[in-house]
């Protein structure tokens, strides 16, 4: 089942480390760290059904 409540313990310092992590990057080297950190969380997630019910949510 997909969380739709706020689950981060540091939502501000991870959304500040994603920022940090694009700095300096060309738009096409941010759409791969943006492809590559989805599949790693993906990965972490490791559930079919939850990741599906995150691409239609994220589709909406």
């Amino acid at each position: 089942m997909m969380k739709t409540e706020l689950n981060l313990q540091d939502a501000d310092g991870f959304y500040e480390q994603l920022l940090n992590a694009h700095e300096g990057l060309t738009t096409e080297q941010s759409e791969q760290l943006n492809m590559r950190l989805i599949l790693l969380l993906a990965n972490q997630v490791g559930d079919a059904s939850v990741l599906r019910d995150c691409i239609e949510s994220a589709k909406n």
